[in-house]
């Protein structure tokens, strides 16, 4: 039942539909639904989809007559946003949200129209209408057009391709300046994303790091591209051996070891320097520990790490191994030069030409540059002490310390 029954039959046409409302609703509170069949069900979906989209359309309207009335100041709320988060009790972001549409469909008839019969939703009527207002200057008088050609485009694109059509909208309307007028909103929304990026993270003191950050668009695509080839269930299969990965896609614990990876073996050479020297990660550890001792290691960030992880590290990742004595001193600081330059990555594949494992065939081309000696027990970056192996094989050897004979 309706909390104000009275409504349903005085005052405003708005304040009867409303009671109406309430009352239609909650007399489905209870209804089954598990007796529609198939056919009822996919029909009735998207008619919700565009009643709601009217609704929506609705409270729109009577929130922008709320800021006409000046309803914020009579309860001292600094924005309409704000009396619409403290009367609704939504989140500040989505009072805000409600406040922009509201803006928006009351300077943009036709999409109001459009929301009203339920033909466009929220997302929609937003993206075009913020395609309309770019259009500016000498393409003022084409508003009109672009609007009821994207409203009749909303028919069979969701809001993320509307806004791309909302781009190119010239193409339809003057093709001569379609490439200018894109390339100066492109331009104006990487500004944008720009001013707004963001990196912050901390560590919670129980072995983890909890982070978030704001970047471009194009920048978060680079970053997902990298991080999803290293969590490819191929790429995991390939490294660790079959049956080490069974789902299809990353799941968000492999996409999490997979960014790891990416910060270990990040080039440190394209690092710019701090304090004289560039930006590497030092693990200091005592010549027992590198040599399999169970004292814990430290990184020049203040970070301790298990012996474990420490010799993994300095195995495998592009940081620097310091070794001290039991009195603190350093006995070796390791070379700069862990990965094989070019020209020498050129010779090791013209003398081994495949994976040197003696049961592997693996192309060169498909392989990593291993060094034969440890390059965290004094190993060189040469030639001469490089040994091809596939992914496979050159995770094995690494993490179970394999001693396999190679063909080299």
């Amino acid at each position: 039942m309706s909390k104000h029954p009275g409504d349903r039959h005085d005052g405003h046409p708005v304040t009867r539909f409303v009671a109406l409302l309430e009352a239609e609703l909650a007399a489905l509170l209870y209804v089954p639904t598990w007796s529609l069949d198939s056919a009822t069900t996919g029909d009735l979906v998207p008619r919700l989809a565009g009643l709601v989209a009217g609704v929506q359309e609705l409270e729109a309207r009577v929130v922008s007559h709320a800021g006409v009335l000046d309803l914020p100041g009579s309860i001292g709320a600094r924005s309409l946003a704000a009396w619409l988060a403290r009367t609704t009790r939504v989140t500040g972001a989505e009072a805000s949200r409600k406040a922009c549409l509201a803006d928006d469909l009351a300077a943009h008839e036709s999409v109001r129209v459009a929301m009203a019969e339920g033909r466009v939703h929220a997302e929609q009527a937003k993206v075009v209408a913020a395609a309309v207002d770019d259009l500016d200057g000498d393409h003022l008088s084409w508003r009109g057009k672009a609007e009821a050609h994207l409203l009749d485009e909303a028919a069979h694109h969701d809001a993320h391709d509307l806004k791309t059509l909302g781009r190119r909208i010239l193409e339809t309307l003057d093709p001569d300046k379609a490439d200018e007028h894109e390339a100066r909103l492109l331009e104006a929304e990487e500004a944008r994303a720009r001013k707004k990026t963001r990196f912050v993270i901390w560590d919670d003191g129980e072995g983890l790091a909890h982070g978030r950050f704001t970047l471009p668009s194009a920048q978060a695509s680079m970053l997902r591209k990298a991080i999803t080839a290293l969590a490819a269930p191929k790429h995991v299969r390939a490294t660790d051996g079959a049956g080490s990965y069974d789902h299809e896609k990353p799941t968000p614990e492999r996409l999490g070891r997979a960014f790891g990876e990416y910060v270990e073996r990040y080039p440190t050479d394209q690092l710019p320097a701090m304090g004289g020297v560039n930006a590497t990660v030092v693990v200091t550890m005592t010549l027992d520990s590198l040599n399999g001792g169970l004292a814990a290691a430290h990184l020049d960030t203040g970070l301790a790490l298990s012996p474990t992880e420490a010799r993994r590290l300095a195995c495998e990742a592009g940081i620097i191994p310091a070794v001290l004595d039991g009195a603190g001193h350093v006995l070796d600081l390791g070379r700069k030069r862990r990965f094989h330059t070019p020209a020498q990555r050129l010779a090791i594949t013209l003398e081994q030409r495949h994976c040197q494992h003696p049961t592997c065939t693996t192309q060169a081309a498909y392989c990593h540059t291993h060094h034969g000696i440890p390059w965290s027990a004094g190993g060189t970056t040469d030639t001469r002490d490089a040994v091809l192996l596939c992914p496979f094989h050159h995770h094995q050897t690494h993490a179970t310390g394999d001693t396999h004979p190679l063909r080299t």
